[in-house]
């Protein structure tokens, strides 16, 4: 399969794991913050701008931090594209007994060993990226990643961190709020474990399981750090 042909799957996974961060921080983060705020005051009304603040700077920090660390793949990538097209050019012998290591260590028999790598290097750009993909380990990234992943990990994180926060809205006191938040938040953490694992191909009940757990210590935490500071 070409690496055009391959490309939706790839974009499809890089979704998914941008919505897997982005949901498991959202769920998570303000759930705590909220059941922190309701263990110190009587009613929502600050848990809810408290929240909504948290909520707007999460997003912010998580979509800014998604683009800068995609970004400086790409410029990883194109530093050592570059870095790679020179070393062919310049030393070319080196690199290709540098080849010849990647390919033995992958399980070409040394009997086809000269044939592969003369098929490999009869080509600059097909060395080139047979380079960086196997012996670098790095591959370009898609179009537009670092803009898509910052939007698509912003979204998920206030969608997750709408959850917890909306009995807060909706319920004037803290108490009666922070009971229906945790059983609303726990569910859609279970939910959103098993939903986690259909998609990256994982135990679902552990995943589950786990997602939960996280996420109910880490209230749980700053719920009692809350009334003990009150």
């Amino acid at each position: 399969m070409s690496q055009e042909a391959n490309r939706p799957h790839v974009r499809l996974q890089e979704s998914i794991r941008d919505i897997v961060i982005g949901m498991a921080d959202g769920l998570t983060v303000p759930f705590a913050l909220a059941a922190g705020l309701a263990g110190a005051l009587p009613t929502t009304r600050l848990v809810v701008t408290a929240g909504l603040a948290e909520i707007a700077a999460g997003c912010i920090a998580m979509g800014l931090g998604a683009y800068l660390a995609v970004k400086s793949d790409h410029d990883y990538f194109h530093a050592e594209l570059e870095k790679r097209q020179i070393n062919i050019q310049n030393e070319p012998e080196q690199e290709r007994q540098l080849l010849a290591g990647t390919l033995a260590e992958s399980g070409i028999p040394d009997e086809l060993m000269d044939k592969v790598v003369a098929a490999i290097t009869e080509e600059p750009e097909r060395w080139v990226n047979f380079t960086m993909k196997y012996h670098v380990g790095v591959e370009h990234p898609s179009p537009g990643r670092a803009r898509n992943s910052s939007i698509t990990i912003g979204l998920s994180y206030v969608i997750g961190g709408l959850i917890p926060l909306s009995p807060y809205m909706i319920i004037t006191q803290s108490h009666y709020a922070l009971m229906v938040s945790v059983l609303v938040t726990l569910l859609a953490l279970f939910l959103f474990g098993i939903a986690k694992a259909r998609f990256l191909g994982t135990n679902m009940w552990q995943s589950a399981f786990q997602t939960t757990i996280v996420g109910g210590l880490a209230a749980a935490v700053a719920y009692v750090a809350a009334r003990w500071i009150a």
